[in-house]
């Protein structure tokens, strides 16, 4: 039998992408999965059109797929997040339904972020599932048919892979479907600096071999259960930002490795860097990378970070004081204190 695998999606108030991320993640051609959406504390109507659509009355249009209506009704199997931490689940006929015609769902009283949101998803598939396999999966993400196929190959011929990631495509490049937004990740220790390779490059098989890597991006990353055994859960101090670099870091550590797997492939809905950076953007990429370094670098590492940092702050606030913007310099000033203090 394949190895089983639990995929866990966060929904917050996008409900348009979750179910359009379902019903692509429903016609994959890997046949032993389970699919965990967690509602992050949503307050449009994202229940009732995630209902509607399992029910097969809110139908999916997509350039990617034709919508299935052969696989309706999608049987719920709904609870509290309190109720997904009793660990007494009484699974009767969950595990003699086909992947692709049952969902589970959690619902959260408030927004846990992303790493503790799926953390509430993998404790729940730890304690009732017993996986081989951890996927976390956006929402806003379409897959291709075989991903899981070949993310699953690739660490089932490789003890030592923890972590793997697929190739992800922007959904819509100036309304191209080939070009690469992330092809493996990069870390500078040094600097504190993460990268993605092969950003906004056309796909020309020039990221077509697999390799190991220093990070996956959390949007799509498969993770060997075994591992999460040994080196736990994601970090909940992070919120949001950072936190799958912190996690392929800490298995790194324990002698595991973070491979790309061009052959597995999704595309996501990423918003492009022309957006004007948000305050609450500003505030965890800036105390999430101080977090990350404080964690995670060496004595000599730290020192050049803190060094090259310390140029990075005073730049940054003679900006943020030409633009004369108090919201977006209290948020910066914030995230410092709370990155280097807390």
């Amino acid at each position: 039998m394949k190895p089983l695998i639990s995929i866990i999606i966060l929904n917050w108030n996008g409900w348009k992408d979750t179910v359009e991320c379902l019903e692509s993640l429903f016609q994959i051609t890997y046949s032993n999965y389970s699919v965990i959406l967690i509602d992050n504390g949503s307050v449009d109507d994202s229940l009732e059109k995630i209902h509607n659509y399992c029910n097969g009355i809110l139908r999916v249009e997509s350039s990617f797929f034709k919508n299935n209506p052969n696989n309706k009704p999608i049987k719920i199997f709904e609870f509290s997040r309190r109720e997904s931490e009793i660990n007494d689940w009484k699974k009767n006929d969950f595990e003699n339904i086909p992947s692709d015609r049952k969902l589970i769902l959690i619902k959260n009283e408030k927004n846990y972020g992303f790493a503790e949101g799926n953390n509430i998803g993998i404790r729940f598939s730890l304690s009732n599932l017993k996986p081989d396999y951890i996927m976390l999966l956006n929402n806003d993400t379409v897959v291709d048919n075989f991903f899981l196929q070949y993310l699953t190959e690739k660490m089932a011929n490789n003890e030592s892979i923890g972590f793997s990631c697929p190739k992800i495509y922007y959904y819509d490049f100036n309304g191209k479907t080939n070009v690469i937004n992330f092809a493996g990740g990069k870390i500078d220790m040094n600097r504190g600096v993460s990268s993605h390779i092969g950003l906004d490059t056309l796909d020309n098989g020039q990221f077509d071999s697999d390799k190991m890597v220093d990070w996956a991006e959390g949007s799509c990353i498969l993770v060997k259960r075994n591992m999460i055994d040994m080196i736990g859960l994601l970090d909940r101090k992070y919120f949001a930002y950072w936190e799958e670099l912190d996690w392929c870091l800490q298995g790194k550590k324990q002698g595991w490795q973070t491979w790309y797997v061009p052959k597995a492939k999704i595309w996501h809905k990423i918003a492009r860097s022309t957006q004007t950076k948000s305050g609450r953007l500003i505030f965890f990429m800036t105390r999430n990378r101080i977090f990350f370094m404080r964690k995670n670098a060496n004595n000599k590492e730290f020192f050049i970070f803190f060094t090259l940092f310390g140029i990075q702050f005073f730049k940054t606030l003679c900006i943020l004081l030409t633009k004369k913007d108090k919201d977006l310099l209290k948020c910066f000033l914030k995230a410092v204190k709370d990155g280097f203090t807390n």
